[in-house]
């Protein structure tokens, strides 16, 4: 079984019949080395595909042409036993340092920044299906992939999240504990005057593979599908240099939206932040006020022409996401992936960052994840989470390496933090030392110096609190921030996790031995697989299966 077959949504039949994808191959086929092509060749690369695929030449499509297309297969099957490493790899990461265990006493506040990214964890899945040791693991990444049963606030609800928190003993650690906090958005989409959205298209010749320009475009295709008569999108294209390929085009203008798609050629260098640029100058001037203003950028990250570091090209987003205008990522590609540079744009552009492998991933980002990568319900959300010395004497962040504040940034609305979208949830792990006395597993401590009760008693049994600040959406405009603490007193302990406390420990278990954390313990892929196994659920789209596979075939890289 290949790890890359995902949801799919049955109501959503493929929009390429089987005849195209021979004819990518056959476009792919006729390349040069440099990926510039020839005029015949340039013929030949055009990937528009006939309507229809009958007849007898039907019937010859190669299968895995055919299977590049559906999603059912993009990389070679499981390799037997045993790591190999990608040919001349050029990928880029960014590897922060992880956090260490703090004392309580001396460092009572974690503060970090919401992340919905999610590209850590498909890309670690193409890894370990290529058979090679994963690179660039983000272990919130890899837990914020999956959904988890955190309940919704209601409609209407003061706040546009609910926040959920759950204390066990920690499964690599047992004389540890592990604390989960979920914050979960409401699904509730927000009024809209309608999309405008530029989409940032890299047709560079390092964008010449079967899993790049061809899989990109059919999965910007399945987003157009979702656009109707109230959203506008323009099409912007860059190699060596940037070209507007549509301009406003209504969004129920499927047909020459898609055959645009189709018809991308690769060939060129890359001059990302010069696309950039002109991305943004459409999406001002088609600007929608109380609507969604966002450009989808979809590459490899490997820019080469211009300003190309993630330093230049932040400054660029920061000096224009005053704007209101978002920047979403869409990662294609394999051996020279800079996923830094991906990271670092979205991060910055308040936007999410994904990775795409098949066409099923596109599904699931671009459709069935519509709402969530599209609207954003709070913006630059951070939590502080303060620890309470008498029941925890040591505490570390799993994961967010790379999204630490300093304590100060929570009350500064001009810094800038994670934004998360309609039916987005976030999921953070502490991994707690419980403070002398046995007083972690729950039993009241003296409480001293941790009273913030409204009353002004301490509450001693608590674990920690956490504290939400956010923005609501202002497409531009500077809003105030508000603050929300929710307390996690001695009954959020419990020996008998929930299933979602079972699977996202185990997903970041996972993690924990990808990244050869130093404090991993006794985390072992065995239990990885035997926790995460025993906490499907109902699992309505098979991923919580997929990684269960995923394990097993990461056991077989030896």
């Amino acid at each position: 079984m290949n790890l890359a077959t995902r949801r799919t949504t049955p109501t959503l039949p493929l929009m390429v019949p089987l005849a195209a994808a021979l004819t990518v191959v056959l476009a792919l086929a006729g390349c040069t080395g440099a990926g510039e092509a020839s005029d015949a060749e340039a013929e030949t690369a055009n990937l528009t595909a006939p309507d229809t695929a009958t007849g007898p030449d039907a019937a010859r499509v190669p299968e895995d042409a055919a299977e590049a297309l559906s999603g059912e297969r993009l990389v070679p099957p499981y390799p037997e036993p045993g790591p190999t490493e990608p040919p001349l790899s050029g990928e880029e990461y960014d590897d922060s340092p992880e956090s260490p265990f703090l004392d309580v006493a001396t460092s009572p506040l974690s503060t970090f920044s919401a992340d919905v990214d999610t590209a850590s964890y498909s890309n670690l899945r193409r890894q370990v299906n290529q058979g090679v040791t994963p690179e660039g693991v983000r272990i919130e990444e890899l837990v914020n992939y999956f959904d988890y049963d955190y309940p919704a606030p209601a409609a209407g609800a003061e706040h546009p999240f609910s926040v959920t928190t759950e204390v066990a003993p920690a499964p690599w650690n047992p004389e540890h504990r592990l604390a989960m906090v979920g914050v979960q958005a409401t699904e509730e989409l927000p009024a809209t005057e309608g999309n405008n959205v530029v989409f940032l298209l890299d047709v560079s010749g390092s964008m010449d593979e079967p899993n790049k320009l061809p899989l990109l475009a059919e999965s910007f295709a399945l987003l157009v599908e979702q656009l109707d008569e109230d959203d506008r999108v323009s099409i912007v294209t860059y190699a060596g240099d940037n070209r507007v390929v549509a301009d406003s085009v209504p969004g129920s203008e499927h047909a020459v939206l898609v055959d645009h798609l189709r018809s991308l050629r690769a060939g060129g260098s890359t001059g990302g932040a010069a696309g950039l640029a002109t991305a943004y100058e459409l999406a001002e001037k088609n600007f929608v006020r109380g609507g969604n203003n966002r450009v989808i950028l979809a590459t490899d990250g490997d820019f080469n022409v211009g300003p190309s570091s993630p330093e230049e090209l932040t400054s660029l987003i920061e000096a224009e996401r005053r704007s209101g205008v978002y920047v979403s990522v869409l990662g294609f590609g394999m051996y020279n992936l800079k996923d830094s540079t991906m990271e670092a744009v979205a991060d910055h552009g308040n936007g999410n960052y994904a990775y795409i492998d098949t066409l099923a991933e596109a599904r699931k980002v671009l459709v069935d994840e519509f709402g969530s990568t599209m609207f954003v319900v709070a913006q630059d959300l951070k939590l502080q989470v303060e620890l309470n010395p008498a029941v925890v004497g040591s505490y570390r962040l799993i994961g967010y390496d790379n999204r630490r504040l300093a304590d100060e940034d929570f009350d500064d609305d001009a810094k800038d933090a994670g934004d998360v979208g309609a039916g987005h949830s976030v999921t953070a792990f502490y991994e707690l030392v419980p403070a002398g006395g046995g007083a972690g597993d729950g039993g009241a401590g003296d409480g001293s110096g941790y009273g913030y009760g409204s009353d002004g008693e301490s509450d001693g049994d608590d674990f920690m609190t956490v504290h939400v600040r956010y923005k609501a959406p202002a497409n531009g405009v500077s809003a105030a921030s508000t603050e929300v603490a929710f307390p996690v007193g001695a009954g959020a302990f419990t020996t008998a996790p929930s299933a979602d406390f079972e699977f996202a420990s185990a997903v970041a278990e996972l993690g924990l031995v990808a990244t050869g954390s130093e404090y991993r313990a006794q985390a072992n892929l065995d239990a990885v697989r035997l926790r995460a196994a025993g906490a499907l659920g109902s699992d309505p789209y098979g991923l919580r299966a997929e990684f269960v596979d995923l394990v097993e075939a990461y056991r077989a890289l030896g």
